[in-house]
């Protein structure tokens, strides 16, 4: 059986003629837009870090002159490459689960005798004794369906050691390399972590940096604009959190990049500096109020608090079908299969068959003729026998598929039954490349899982066309950041409780003279959500 050492030095030993012979040169990482080379980076979350962002975060790390640099995901050693770059002349420790991609970092001029102490191997499962006074990472992205049990067993006694409690069974892997990373940062050592922006804005994460805020000082939080994305290819908002072991402070840096300049940013973390510049701007945040907006979002504007949607409207999440390929067809299929189209509804399935802030029934038949979805099979509790010849042949197509075995549609009775929705007056558009956008629905159409629905309280023409002015102000769009999840290329995802709270400015309201509903109250919304879910639409 090869150990460590001797593992690593075959790995480099078939290298080292190149080693020799070819200068340090960029180490690029070239991401498959799909397919099966794809989803396997996505099982180990390997995402290489851009060099000019390595730059920045390696300078501030060992400005220090630590003894050591620790980085639990090596990678291909970009961080370390970075640190010498800096002036790093200390010692190298870490770990890589593979060891192929650890060969790679030849290429940066590193050799095998400085990786001495980087072991192949899973940081999470190894037990550590010491603590660095140097951490860098840009730990491995994997999503918590990604993780099996019992790797969330280890994880959940994990974040019981690290903060005290447990945390949602939703958070990636990703936060709990940090935790343990906290854990193991020496009095008065510095850490820097490249991070998605979903540490700050899930379930668990305001209650996990207010515990991490008692102990360690957060010292800057560096954000990107579309235009400066560390990862361009990929759906993810990336983040990079500067802490040390050092008393909490009240004050945290917040930088917001727009343009991918190191030296600009490098400077901008300089505690004197004040200023931003062209590529980028400088916020200085209290610890409170960031943490209680959320460490990836900007300060709010004055003049933007308002009302929130709740007191003018509820928020229903649109049709999950489970099987759109069964259940949502075009008006070709439902000839092909003769079936009656008195069982089957008008429905939108997709924000890009829907480009504009208004959606008629001429946009559904153009749909239509040009050969999307647009209706929906919506059968309730009737038996199958009471059912005509030709809908009960379809339904024995959709038995072949193996559908009443899907997870979402065995828990139905019948397995064909649909889900129910009275035709909502607004729909939300809340995940996508374009700018989220509330549509005025005129189509008589019942919105699948890519929009919300918006039923206002007061359902009066006049009413839902202010509600629809209002909500597509820009200043109510820019108030949007503080209710919804960041992805790549600037794109949001707003769940139906958080999308209650978005506020509508009071200026906004005055503007188009809207005002809640005088009966409204979050009892209400609670009681009228749960009645009107269960109203059936006719036919």
């Amino acid at each position: 059986m090869l150990t460590i050492d001797s593992k690593l030095s075959i790995v480099f030993d078939s290298h080292s003629i190149l080693m020799m012979n070819i200068p340090k040169q960029p180490n690029h990482q070239v991401l498959p837009p799909s397919g099966p080379e794809r989803e396997a980076l996505r099982e180990k979350g390997q995402f290489w870090t851009p060099q000019w962002l390595a730059k920045i975060m390696a300078a501030w790390v060992v400005a220090k002159r630590p003894s050591t640099l620790f980085d639990p995901a090596v990678g291909p050693g970009t961080f370390f490459a970075a640190a010498r770059e800096a002036g790093f002349t200390g010692d190298f420790a870490g770990f890589e689960v593979d060891d192929v991609v650890l060969a790679e970092s030849y290429k940066l001029g590193l050799n095998p005798s400085e990786l001495h102490d980087t072991i192949i191997g899973d940081f999470i499962s190894q037990q550590i004794m010491c603590c660095y006074p140097a951490i860098i990472s840009n730990p491995p992205y994997i999503r918590h369906h990604r993780l099996s049990a019992e790797q969330k067993k280890e994880l959940r006694q994990l974040s019981k050691h690290c903060l005290g409690f447990s945390l949602d069974g939703r958070v990636g892997l990703h936060i709990y390399f940090l935790l343990k990373c906290l854990d193991h940062l020496a009095p008065d050592g510095r850490l820097a972590f490249l991070l998605p922006a979903d540490v700050c804005e899930g379930v668990s994460s305001t209650v996990v940096w207010k515990r991490l805020a008692e102990k360690f000082r957060i010292n800057a939080v560096i954000t990107f604009d579309k235009s400066a994305a560390p990862f361009p290819s990929v759906d993810t908002n990336a983040m990079v959190f500067l802490i040390s072991h050092r008393q909490p402070s009240k004050q945290v840096r917040w930088l917001r990049v727009v343009k991918p300049d190191s030296e600009a940013i490098m400077s901008a973390l300089d505690e004197t500096a004040t200023e931003g510049s062209d590529a980028l701007t400088i916020q200085h945040r209290n610890l409170d109020e960031l943490l209680a907006t959320g460490l990836s979002r900007p300060l709010r504007a004055k003049g933007s608090a308002g009302v929130p949607l709740s007191a003018f409207a509820r928020v229903v999440r649109g049709i999950a079908t489970g099987a759109n390929e069964f259940f949502f067809l075009t008006a070709e299929q439902i000839r092909k299969h003769d079936l009656d189209k008195s069982y089957f509804k008008r429905a939108i399935g997709r924000t890009r068959d829907c480009p504009r802030d208004v959606i008629t029934w001429e946009d559904l038949e153009n749909l239509d003729r040009a050969g999307r979805p647009t209706w929906m099979l919506s059968l309730g509790r009737e038996s199958e026998q009471d059912l005509p010849a030709t809908l009960r042949d379809y339904l024995k197509i959709g038995k072949q598929m193996g559908l009443p075995q899907r997870s979402l549609i065995e828990t139905r009775k019948p397995w064909y039954r649909m889900e129910e929705r009275t035709v909502p007056g607004l729909l939300f558009a809340y995940l996508g490349r374009r700018d989220c956008r509330f549509i005025l629905n005129r189509s008589g159409a019942v919105p699948l899982t890519g929009f919300l629905c918006v039923f206002p309280w007061d359902e009066s023409e006049a009413y839902v066309r202010k509600l629809w002015r209002a909500l597509n102000h820009e200043d109510t769009q820019a108030n949007l950041v503080f209710v919804g999840k960041s992805y790549g290329g600037g794109a949001l995802k707003v769940e139906p409780r958080r999308l209650d709270a978005l506020e509508i400015p009071e200026h906004v309201l005055k503007e188009v003279g809207l005002t809640p509903v005088e009966s409204w109250s979050p009892v209400a919304l609670l009681e009228t959500s749960h009645s009107k879910s269960k109203r059936r639409i006719s036919k």
